[in-house]
């Protein structure tokens, strides 16, 4: 694995905003950077690939073992929604995708950060923008991406016979562009469906349906729309009733709610411990010997995220999150790239490995500032 120095391309933001990435640049500089890119031998990727596979393997059985447990306490679930989950979990409701974040630099295993299990970002630039971008630069070379193809496969997999509808809070960046790529890709498998704002979505008292502003009954979701907001919402208990029953269904499913909390990266070593791609983790930070990264069991974006080293916090990301509480996980910094911090975003897409982003930041706390950098492989 090696940082490659490169010289971008003139036209690349005419580029990319063709092809939908109309975020490239925020008010500090770019978030698309493609002033150098990542090279990996295939044996890394390999070895990726099947670290994510067993990484996701784990955390279903962690998921179960929540369950039959009852550790909905260390998760900071509502009792309202317990029901819910359960119900979804049994039925195995579909799961579309998620990303893992990962810390490695090809030098060791690659260590889980955490798992973005519901409303994962950076999709478009990973499957997309990226794969343009190799094809401009580097045509001969390869890259560990087949998300477009695998998203397609999904939708017609799962075949779905009843409209689905894609929702986002309207904010015309990151959230809008994201959901309507994978509205595209629906689309491309055949499915029927509208796009909405999630402010629009109705809920139709008489008859007990969620309704678009057409009045057409909302039987499939996609949400871009964290679960845990979703629940805090005042119809909060009529979509955990309609999921329960079945009569609506969403994408994430309610049985993500246990995947993308970081209150299971802790429970993930106490079932696994010492496993190569777990860094060990606790509810408490007193085994960590003042060498940590404390993060809130629901956070987005690195909010309210603190590096500990040797006692002293190093870094440190104000925001809204950790009223659920926090959890403790070993600090783990990879160095091979200084003064650079990349996380390695590995995509599962039904179930299955798909694909790599890479996010970077000279700082230790990856946030919506950091820069996307493209990936290719070498041999």
């Amino acid at each position: 694995m090696r940082r490659v120095p490169t010289m971008p391309r003139s036209h690349w933001r005419t580029a990319v905003e063709e092809q939908g990435l109309t975020y490239h640049t925020h008010e500090t500089g770019p978030y698309w950077d493609e002033s150098a890119y990542y090279a990996f031998q295939s044996t890394e990727i390999l070895e990726l690939e099947r670290a994510s596979k067993e990484l996701h393997e784990l955390c279903l059985k962690a998921a179960q073992v929540v369950i039959d447990r009852d550790w909905w306490e260390r998760l900071g679930i509502p009792e309202f929604a317990r029901s819910m989950i359960k119900a979804s979990w049994e039925r195995d409701d579909f799961s579309l995708y998620g990303r893992f974040d990962l810390a490695y630099d090809g030098t060791g295993p690659a260590k889980l950060l955490e798992y973005n299990a519901d409303t994962p970002s950076s999709l478009l630039e990973a499957s997309v923008i990226q794969w343009f971008w190799l094809g401009d630069r580097f045509p001969e070379a390869d890259q560990w991406n087949s998300l477009h193809e695998r998203l397609i496969q999904a939708w017609k997999r799962r075949g779905f016979q009843l409209p689905t509808h894609f929702a986002c809070i309207d904010d015309q960046g990151e959230d809008s562009q994201t959901t309507t790529y994978l509205r595209d890709t629906a689309l491309q498998a055949g499915l029927v469906t509208w796009q909405l704002r999630v402010e629009d979505i109705g809920w139709d008292k008489v008859n007990e349906r969620f309704v678009d502003l057409s009045q057409r009954t909302i039987m499939h979701l996609f949400k871009l729309y964290p679960w845990e907001w979703l629940l805090h919402e005042d119809f909060g208990p009529e979509i955990c009733r309609m999921v329960e029953s079945g009569r609506i269904g969403l994408l994430e499913p309610a049985w993500k709610i246990l995947l993308s909390n970081k209150g299971l990266l802790p429970i993930l070593w106490e079932l696994f411990p010492h496993h190569p791609n777990l860094l060990p983790a606790y509810d408490a930070p007193m085994a960590l010997a003042g060498n940590y990264v404390k993060k809130p069991k629901l956070s987005r974006e690195g909010q309210n995220i603190e590096v500990v080293r040797n006692g002293v916090v190093v870094a440190a990301e104000e925001g809204d999150y950790g009223e659920e509480g926090f959890i403790y996980q070993a600090l783990h910094e990879t160095t091979a790239f200084q003064p650079f911090h990349p996380v390695l975003g590995s995509w599962i897409i039904d179930h299955e490995p798909a694909g790599l982003g890479i996010r970077e930041d000279v700082g230790l706390i990856t946030t919506n500032r950091s820069r996307f950098i493209p990936h290719l492989i070498e041999d």
